[in-house]
C-alpha cells in the first residue's frame, strides 16, 4: 500500500474529529528537496472550508497524525504545505516485505478480464526496416510489455502492407534487371534484395518521364505515361485477377522479405503473437458498409460512393467505399478490426501504434467503429509517435538513402565496441563474451534512447551520445547493474537473512522511497502508453544508487547487520532495474 492510500483515512478522520467536516480527497505531492519530508499534504483546498489559515491547519492535523499514525514520527508546515516525515520502521517493512518478490511491481492477470491486442511494425514488402520503423516496434513491443505488467493479458500483431502498386514495382525491376538474382546468390538479405529493385524501378522511372518530357510531354503526362509505371499498374491488375505467373513470383518475392524481416526482429528483440497479411484482409469491411447504410451510420451518394457524415463532430465527410464499388483504406481497417475481435473474442481493446501523419484516420476509425455500435470501440487507442531524425537529415525510401534498420544496429555495436575499447576494461573476456556484451551496449544504447522520450515528440537521434557511460542513457544505467552485481559477487558472506536493523542512513531512505515507487510508475506508463515514464524512473533509481554508493560504505561496512542490510538493498536495486529495463526491450550485462 502506498503512502497516499496509508495516509489518506487517518487525514480524512483528522479533519472530521478536529475541524467537523468531511473531505472526499486528499492532495499529496512530493516534498521538495529542501525541506525535511516523505511526503507532502497541499493544504489550501481547506482553507475555504475550514476557515482558518494553512499553518493552523497543517499543525493541527500534522500532532494528530503523530499521535495516531504509526507510521508518521514528526512533521513541519512550510506556506500551504504539511511535509510529513515517515518512520525508518515504515520503510524497512516494506522491504522485508517486497526483498524476496521478484516480480515486485507486476501484476498477475486475471483471467476474466478482457485482452489488449498492440499492433506494431506493420511495414510493406518492398523494402528492408529503417529507423522509422525502429521507433515503432521498439513502442509498440515496449507498451505491449508494461500493458502486461500492469495486468493486462496482451496479444502482439502486425499487420502486413504485401499488396498494391509499390510491391508490384519492385517485382516489376526483379523482372527486369534482376537476371533472376536470389538472396543466396547475392548474399544479401532477402528484404534488402527486394528493396535494392524497389531503389532500381524508382531509377528507371525518373529516366522514362525526363525521356518523355524531352518529347513534349509536361511532368503530369510524363508520370502517367511513362512505359515502366503502365507496365507496374497492368501488373497489379493481374494481381488482382489471380495471374498464376504473377502470384508465384509475388510469393517468391514475399518470402524473400519475410526471412529478412524475421531476422531484423530477432535481432531487435521483438516478436509477435499474430500476424495478418493486407492481401487477406484488404476486402474485409466492405459487407460493414451495407450494415453501415441500414443504420443510417453512411450515406449513399447519387454516383455510388458510400460517405460518413462527421462534420457535427468537428471533422469533415469521409468515403467507405468508392462508386465503383471498391474499398478504401478506412474500409479495410474497419473490416480488419472487426475481423481481430472475432479471431480473438477475448479481445476488448486495441493499441494502434502509429506515426502522427495519421492522427486522423485514427479519429475517424474509432468514431465510425463507435457509431456502428461495437462495445470494445471505446477501448481504442492511437499510439501516436513522431518522426526519427538523423543529424544528417531525413530518410527517404525510394532513392535508396534510408537508414536501414540492420546497419542501424551494427553501427550502434561498433560504437559500442569502440568506446568499450578506449575504456580499457575487458582484457579478461573472451571474444564470444565481448561481441556479446558489444550488442547488449549498443543495442541498449539505441533502444533508451529512443524510449526515455515520450512518444508524440520528434527524436534527433544521435548515435554517438546515445553510447556515452555518463547521463540519462542506456550504458549508464547498464554500467550501474553491472557495478550492483560486481559487489553482490564479492560479499563472501550470507546476506539472506532477514535484518533486524532500526535506523537508516537517509541515502537508504530516498532508495527505498524510489524502490517503492516502481508499481505505480508501472501503472502510470500502462494508462498513457509512455515507455519513457519507466526509462526515466530508471534513470531517477540509478542516480539515487549511486547518490548512495558514494555516501556510505558497502562491503567496507564493520557492522555486519549494516553490511547485511547494504548488500540487500543494492540486490533489489539491481532487480528492479532490470525489471523497468525488460519492460523497455532492454538487457542488462552481468559485467562491464
Amino acid at each position: 500500500m502506498s503512502l497516499s492510500q496509508i495516509l489518506t483515512p487517518s487525514i480524512q478522520k483528522a479533519i472530521q474529529a478536529l475541524f467537523d467536516v468531511t473531505v472526499d480527497k486528499i492532495e499529496f505531492q512530493t516534498t521538495r528537496k529542501e525541506f525535511e519530508g516523505d511526503i507532502t499534504m497541499v493544504l489550501f483546498p481547506l482553507v475555504k472550508l475550514m476557515k482558518s489559515n494553512p499553518v493552523e491547519i497543517g499543525s493541527k492535523i500534522g500532532n494528530y497524525l503523530v499521535e495516531n499514525v504509526a507510521e508518521v514520527a514528526r512533521f513541519n508546515v512550510v506556506s500551504g504545505f504539511l511535509n510529513i516525515v515517515i518512520s525508518d520502521r515504515y520503510y524497512l517493512d516494506f522491504f522485508n516485505e517486497i526483498k524476496d518478490n521478484s516480480r515486485f511491481g507486476y501484476v498477475t492477470p486475471n483471467p476474466a478480464d478482457k485482452a489488449i491486442m498492440v499492433e506494431y511494425s506493420s511495414p510493406n514488402t518492398n523494402k528492408p526496416l529503417h529507423l522509422g520503423h525502429v521507433r515503432n516496434n521498439l513502442l509498440g513491443y515496449s507498451v505491449a510489455e508494461i500493458l502486461k505488467a500492469s495486468g493486462k493479458k496482451v496479444y502482439k500483431t502486425q499487420i502486413i502492407n504485401d499488396r498494391g502498386i509499390h510491391i508490384c514495382k519492385s517485382m516489376l525491376a526483379w523482372e527486369k534487371f534482376g537476371n533472376g538474382e536470389t538472396p543466396e546468390s547475392s548474399n544479401l538479405k532477402g528484404d534488402k534484395l527486394v528493396g535494392k529493385y524497389y531503389v532500381e524501378f524508382d531509377k528507371a522511372y525518373k529516366v522514362e518521364i525526363n525521356q518523355l518530357k524531352e518529347a513534349g510531354k509536361t511532368e503530369e503526362e510524363a508520370k502517367k505515361q511513362a512505359p515502366i509505371i503502365v507496365e507496374a499498374q497492368d501488373m497489379l491488375k493481374k494481381w488482382e485477377a489471380g495471374d498464376e505467373k504473377v502470384i508465384a513470383l509475388w510469393k517468391k518475392m514475399n518470402q524473400w522479405v519475410y526471412d529478412g524481416f524475421a531476422t531484423t526482429y530477432t535481432n531487435l528483440g521483438v516478436d509477435f503473437d499474430k500476424y495478418y497479411y493486407e492481401s487477406n484482409t484488404y476486402l474485409l469491411g466492405k459487407d460493414v458498409v451495407q450494415v453501415g447504410l441500414d443504420k443510417g451510420v453512411f450515406e449513399k451518394d447519387p454516383d455510388g460512393s458510400v460517405w460518413i457524415d462527421l462534420t457535427d463532430e468537428g471533422l469533415d465527410r469521409k468515403i467507405v467505399l468508392r462508386s465503383d464499388g471498391t474499398a478504401v483504406y478506412m474500409t479495410q481497417d474497419i473490416g480488419t478490426a472487426i475481423q481481430r475481435v472475432k479471431d480473438m473474442p477475448d479481445v476488448g481493446g486495441m493499441v494502434y501504434t502509429v506515426g502522427n501523419e495519421q492522427d486522423y484516420h485514427f479519429k475517424v476509425l474509432f468514431l465510425i467503429l463507435k457509431k456502428l455500435g461495437f462495445d470494445w470501440a471505446s477501448s481504442l487507442y492511437h499510439l501516436s509517435y513522431g518522426m526519427v531524425d538523423l543529424p544528417s537529415g531525413k530518410m527517404k525510401s525510394r532513392e535508396g538513402t534510408v537508414v536501414d534498420a540492420d546497419d542501424l544496429m551494427y553501427d550502434m555495436t561498433a560504437t559500442a565496441k569502440q568506446i568499450s575499447e578506449d575504456l580499457g576494461k575487458l582484457d579478461s573476456y573472451s571474444d564470444e563474451d565481448k561481441a556479446k556484451l558489444y550488442k547488449t551496449i549498443g543495442l541498449g544504447a539505441l533502444k533508451y534512447y529512443i524510449l526515455k522520450v515520450d512518444p508524440k515528440k520528434r527524436i534527433l537521434f544521435n548515435p554517438e551520445e546515445s553510447v556515452d557511460f555518463a547521463g540519462n542513457t542506456g550504458p549508464f544505467i547498464q554500467y550501474t547493474y553491472a557495478r550492483i552485481k560486481s559487489i553482490i559477487r564479492k560479499s563472501d558472506f550470507d546476506f539472506s537473512a532477514k535484518t533486524d536493523i532500526e535506523i537508516i542512513h537517509e541515502k537508504e531512505k530516498e532508495l527505498l522511497k524510489q524502490i517503492q515507487l516502481f508499481p505505480e510508475v508501472i501503472q502510470n506508463a500502462a494508462q498513457n502508453h509512455s515507455p519513457a515514464l519507466i526509462a526515466n524512473y530508471t534513470y531517477d533509481l540509478v542516480k539515487e544508487y549511486n547518490s548512495f554508493y558514494q555516501s556510505v560504505h558497502i562491503l567496507g561496512e564493520t557492522d555486519l547487520t549494516k553490511k547485511i542490510f547494504r548488500v540487500q538493498l543494492s540486490q533489489k536495486v539491481a532487480e528492479v532495474i532490470k525489471s523497468a529495463f525488460s519492460l523497455l526491450g532492454i538487457e542488462v550485462p552481468e559485467r562491464m
